[in-house]
């Protein structure tokens, strides 16, 4: 018999990892002890080799639903004696490493008591266990105890208490327990009667006031929703109205998978992705002829997930009808966690549906797709956030890397470890900035981080770049934009050596000053060289140019056809005055306010102009999904262009797209023409794994055209294309 000490990393707090080790070690009738600490869990036990070997197989093969095993060490020690097997207090140490669990969905065996008439909890609105219900949304600090979360504030009844100090119950160290006595209540306020109503009454009422063609506000897990009944033109036009959002789609909540079943079209592994224990938002093909158009404008794509919380399934069943809901947010900033940043929405609801969990970190719902059978993560947050990701390498010095402008995430690193932040979104105002710094925060205050070396992007008017040159006494390193996405993949796929990177986005500042966004590069962990990039245009008007397609396809026709371009008569330049066309034309000649761009994002808002399907856009990528709906697979045909000198010039595409008669035509053949241009510049350095990146890559029908080609492909799955991804790349750079 002798001694040994397991240190088990990974997801392994929160979870029941402690009591289900208790279990095993009776199941062996072995002696010891197993606790929490900062660094994950510690199990020491008395056993023959043989009993270690069976209880470590039966540890890795039988996990609770919600553990994850990253890393199991075993080490003999000096024996000692034990007369039981205890689940000892939670021990802290000086360095934490442990994982933050993330918010998970309402489990099978709460769903069903939570429906049961005899049970104590039946219809409580937060019943939760072990196996799911909110972790990452409460958690003040590591070691994960309730006294480190935001439910300290409730004491627990006898009831509650029995079953939180039974390690052979469900619920026994769930942290976020409680039940109609002792957790936490719910609220409805509604404002024009300026009347309150709680329990199961407030669920009444909110039901009732979406029944009536009413908004409502409702406090979930990482934040806010605003919605309202999915089957009301009216409600929905007025929620579109009042949130100043015209066209942009909107996500529904529907009851359950048969519900989702009769609002689109769904693949095996679209319902897997739904039905979930994260319960993402999944893109899909939509059949919305039971439900008004509004919901989607001009795409035939919808965003769709099911309740995860009791209280969203108490609502849906009462209500018996898909529900519009949206992040709760004003327009550029990040989605409201308490009711006073609800209150700037005042205008927006007609009620809010309140309860008195406080939600110590903001985390808006998760966003997927499924593409040729791959999962692509749009925005990673609920569900499957704070994420740790396993460097090739180790890390010489603790770093922090702070993302981009767009999409916004950040990181910290140490080791071989880099734990990456939820979705923090866009940093285009104070209170969005606001939020990204607190994110910072928590992640320096929960693991006791400090940063020795701050990466962040090349762009000096960024609020990432400019945050990173408010730190003292570290060291600054600057990593261009598309060298990080590719970087990204490369550390999802653990991919060594170099990689030919293809990197399409909006836009990235590049080596030379200039706006890059459709690159190739050859990367590995050391650099990256730039071995060919479409030949830059100007943006005429600069940040103009992104909020109208029709300025970048104007310079494009300049180019093409100097000022006789303005005679052309195509949807482009019909969309100007003539006093307009002259003023630009001389902005374009003279450069004045117009950067060069060699941006594949922009490109698709320029062919958007030319074909006349968009010339102003009211949200980020809506030109690239409205060009989705006009692509025919049967057009296999391509549009010319040249490629010389590692620059792909695109002017032959231009002049011959505003020739064609077809729309269809016209934007599938430029899909097209975009995968022959990577197969062109491929073709050298074919020897090479094929990574692809950027928010361009977001984008369905690119995506699957690609993987039709190239079928090994490396594309994001588990970290987003889109700017999502940058401070993984930047932490992978400081090798």
């Amino acid at each position: 018999m002798k001694t040994y000490k397991i240190v088990v990393k990974g997801i392994v707090q929160g979870v029941g990892f402690r009591p289900f080790v208790y279990q095993l070690a009776t199941k062996y009738k072995l002696l010891g002890e197993v606790l929490n600490d900062s660094l994950g869990v510690d199990i020491t036990i008395n056993a023959t080799n043989e009993e270690l070997r069976q209880f470590i197989d039966d540890l890795k093969s039988n996990l609770p639903v919600l553990a994850k095993i990253d890393t199991l060490e075993i080490k003999e020690i000096d024996f000692r004696e034990f007369s039981d097997f205890k689940i000892v207090q939670t021990q802290e140490s000086s360095t934490k490493t442990a994982l933050l669990p993330p918010d998970i969905s309402i489990c099978k065996e709460c769903e069903k008591e939570l429906f049961d008439k005899i049970n104590r909890r039946y219809l409580y609105p937060f019943i939760t266990c072990t196996n799911c219900g909110v972790r990452y949304s409460i958690i003040e600090n590591l070691p994960y105890d309730r006294v480190n979360t935001s439910m300290r504030f409730f004491k627990m009844c006898k009831a509650c208490e029995k079953e939180y100090s039974n390690p052979l119950d469900r619920r026994y160290h769930a942290q976020p327990i409680g039940c109609w006595e002792c957790g936490p209540t719910l609220e409805l306020r509604i404002k024009s009667e300026e009347l309150r109503v709680s329990g199961l009454e407030a669920i009444g009422g909110a039901v009732e006031l979406l029944r009536s063609g009413g908004i409502l506000a409702v406090k979930g897990v990482g934040g806010y929703h605003l919605v309202c009944d999915a089957t009301n033109s009216e409600a929905i036009a007025k929620l579109r109205e009042r949130k100043r959002r015209p066209t942009k789609p909107f996500a529904l909540m529907v009851k359950d998978i048969e519900m989702a079943k009769g609002v689109a079209n769904i693949s095996k592994k679209e319902e897997e992705l739904l039905t979930s224990k994260e319960r993402p938002i999944v893109i899909l093909n939509s059949s919305l002829s039971t439900l008004h158009s509004s919901i989607a404008p001009n795409i035939s794509k919808i965003g769709l997930f099911l309740p995860y919380t009791p209280l969203h399934l108490l609502i849906l069943k009462e209500l018996n009808r898909p529900i519009v809901a949206t992040s709760a947010n004003v327009t550029d900033e990040p989605i409201c966690t308490n009711i006073k940043s609800l209150e700037k929405l005042q205008n927006v609801y007609d009620g809010v549906l309140e309860h008195n969990r406080e939600i110590v970190n903001g985390c808006d719902d998760s966003v997927l797709m499924v593409v040729k059978d791959r999962v692509i993560t749009l925005r990673r947050a609920r569900g499957y956030t704070p994420i740790s990701v396993k460097l090739p390498f180790k890390l010489e010095q603790k770093t922090l890397a702070l993302g981009a402008n767009q999409k916004s995430t950040v990181a910290i690193g140490f080791d071989r470890e880099v734990i990456l932040s939820p979705h923090i979104g866009d940093l285009d105002s104070i209170g969005s900035v606001e939020y990204y710094k607190k994110n910072i925060e928590t992640l320096f205050r929960i693991y006791g981080f400090k940063p020795e070396v701050v990466a962040h992007d090349l762009h000096p008017n960024y609020e990432s770049t400019k945050l990173a040159k408010e730190f003292e006494g570290v060291e600054l390193r600057e990593v261009q934009h598309h060298f990080a996405h590719i970087l990204g993949v490369m550390v999802e796929y653990k991919l060594k050596g170099k990689v030919f990177g293809v990197a399409f986005d909006g836009t990235g500042l590049g080596d030379d000053g200039n706006l890059w966004g459709g690159e190739f590069l050859i990367c590995d962990y050391k650099g990256f060289e730039r071995v060919a990039h479409i030949e830059y245009f100007k943006l005429l008007g600069g940040e103009k140019a992104i909020k109208e397609p029709r300025r970048v396809a104007l310079s494009l026709l300049f180019e093409c056809f100097g000022k006789n371009a303005i005679n052309l008569n195509i949807p482009t330049i019909k969309a100007f005055s003539q006093t307009e066309l002259n003023a630009l034309y001389i902005a374009w000649q003279k450069g004045l306010n117009a950067p060069l761009s060699s941006s594949a994002g922009r490109l698709f808002d320029a062919i958007a102009s030319l074909v006349g399907v968009n010339q102003v856009v009211s949200y980020e990528g809506e030109s690239g999904l409205m060009l989705e709906e006009l692509y025919n697979r049967d057009e296999k045909s391509s549009y010319p262009f040249e490629y010389t000198d590692g620059k792909i010039d695109i002017h032959l595409l231009v002049k011959a797209i505003i020739k064609e008669d077809s729309k269809s035509k016209a934007v599938s053949k430029f899909f097209n023409t975009l995968i022959e241009i990577i197969a062109t510049v491929y073709k050298d350095y074919s020897h090479l794994p094929l990574v692809a990146s950027g928010g361009v890559f977001q984008n369905r029908v690119l995506l699957e055209l690609l993987l039709e080609r190239f079928p090994n492909a490396y594309i994001p799955s588990q970290i987003p294309p889109n700017d999502g991804g940058i401070a993984l790349g930047q932490t992978a750079s400081l090798n």
